[in-house]
């Protein structure tokens, strides 16, 4: 497994982060219906021994629950884990959820994250979404006051466009940035990646296989038997929704050949296409089990020549060409 370094703190952490969304369960909006915890458990033993030294989790994930499984998992071996979760989002009794970035909630948030995961110390403690958007200095504020006190190392913010990372990178740097990017989910090129490149903000991204579709193993039957209380069913799937649907089938037809070809799945395709970014620090692949996770760390090393470049660039211009044309 390939490492980045971080010359500043001095850190290493494998150019593949371990996501934790899925482990949370389905009794939540974003679950990916049922997981099994012990197998869990089994995936993040795994990813360990295949050299991946960090986890991604957020406290909503689950409702708390993802927190609780890493705790449990990472007993053993605590010291050599980066950690990193997530506030700005809390939960009722009912499990409704709601953004909230004031200072007194974001305090309680990290004594919860701390008392699930079993720790003492964060390592990175990120911003999830920057809603409301007029609280994200005072949350931040808080946030250098957690690293004062030892509470957490580093600070970081998950989804925030350049006008909030400047607001907030004002008041204390910003270790991080963790955002949604993929081969069908590339804003983030415009002015995000070329930002934080020249004021040194890490990028961390999530959902670099675009929740599954990428892996390659989905086709219409495929995605019909995902289960009803998985968030890509709803109509917040996106990618899995028509019109779109059909058009991103065709392009991971040809994206497959392409993969076929070098001798690797999509999926380690998709995630090699991320590592050759320079802009970007690292991808974050989410894995419900063992066999998953064997399979996204051998994308770590994977490099692609520029005729492979310019392939999967023309692919993608084509799909996008596709979808502005269902808009006209």
């Amino acid at each position: 497994m390939r490492q980045i370094y971080f010359e500043k703190i001095d850190l290493h952490l494998s150019n593949i982060g371990l996501g934790t969304l899925a482990i949370g369960g389905p009794l939540w909006d974003w679950g990916w219906g049922p997981q099994d915890d012990n197998t869990s458990i089994k995936t993040i033993h795994a990813a360990f021994d295949l050299g991946i030294n960090w986890i991604d989790t957020a406290a909503v994930y689950g409702l708390g629950h993802s927190e609780e499984i890493i705790g449990k998992a990472i007993k053993p071996f605590r010291n050599e884990f980066f950690i990193s979760t997530k506030c700005g989002q809390v939960w009722d009794s009912n499990g409704e959820i709601r953004y909230h970035l004031k200072g007194e909630s974001i305090r309680e948030e990290i004594e919860a994250s701390l008392r699930r995961l079993g720790v003492e110390q964060i390592d990175l403690y990120q911003i999830h979404w920057p809603i409301p958007d007029k609280d994200i200095e005072e949350a931040w504020g808080i946030l250098v006051e957690l690293i004062n006190e030892g509470k957490v190392k580093l600070i970081g913010v998950s989804n925030f466009n350049v006008s909030q990372l400047k607001r907030v990178n004002k008041i204390y740097p910003v270790f991080s940035n963790q955002i949604l990017y993929n081969m069908f989910d590339r804003e983030i090129e415009n002015k995000i990646l070329p930002f934080c490149k020249e004021n040194g903000v890490s990028v961390f991204v999530y959902s670099p296989m675009a929740s599954g579709l990428l892996t390659g193993k989905y086709n219409k039957k495929g995605i019909v038997s995902i289960p009803a209380n998985d968030w890509r069913k709803s109509d917040k799937g996106g990618h899995f929704l028509e019109p779109e649907l059909h058009i991103n089938f065709q392009a991971i037809e040809e994206l497959s050949e392409i993969a076929e070809k070098l001798q690797i799945k999509l999926s380690q395709l998709a995630l090699a296409w991320i590592l050759n970014n320079k802009s970007v620090s690292a991808p974050i692949v989410g894995a419900r089990n063992k066999n998953q996770i064997s399979e996204t760390a051998k994308a770590s090393s994977i490099e692609f020549s520029e005729d492979i470049c310019n392939e999967i660039n023309n692919i993608l211009k084509k799909r996008s060409r596709s979808l502005e044309d269902t808009r006209e």
